[in-house]
């Protein structure tokens, strides 16, 4: 070894080399920049795996779902809209009533013409929806 008190000229070792590990060193760093894209490929991969079944998953339960029960939320459906339809129903008799008294007339004329009520039903009739408007 050569010192600050010896030229390198003394050195025996001077200018020799360890040739296999350089080589060494080398194949190490073509191994390092060799694998490095396969290695962000592998995490691609992986990522990949682990984060596909978190979207498609979801999707095909939903489609399992529909498949299975498709008819059943049909009739529900249905069932729904035929109730709330009743119930519309429902209102709008009761808030729209009988018609009012032209209306209770109307019946009465037509059962008085159809003969099932007397000339003094029908003016009975007549009287009490003229006196309730």
């Amino acid at each position: 070894m050569w010192g600050p008190d010896s030229p390198p000229e003394a050195d025996e070792d001077w200018g020799k080399r360890d040739s296999s590990r350089d080589w060494l060193k080398l194949a190490a760093a073509v191994a390092v920049i060799g694998l490095d894209p396969l290695r962000l490929t592998m995490i691609s991969v992986a990522l990949t795996v682990v984060i596909m079944p978190m979207i498609v998953l979801p999707f095909l339960g939903v489609l399992v779902y529909l498949i299975a029960n498709g008819t059943d939320m049909a009739k529900r459906d249905l069932e729904h809209a035929q109730a709330a339809r009743a119930e519309f129903d429902d209102y709008v008799k009761s808030t729209a009533g009988s018609g009012g008294p032209a209306a209770e007339i109307d019946k009465a004329k037509q059962l008085l013409d159809s003969g099932a009520i007397t000339q003094a039903e029908f003016d009975a009739i007549k009287a009490k929806a003229l006196a309730q408007a």
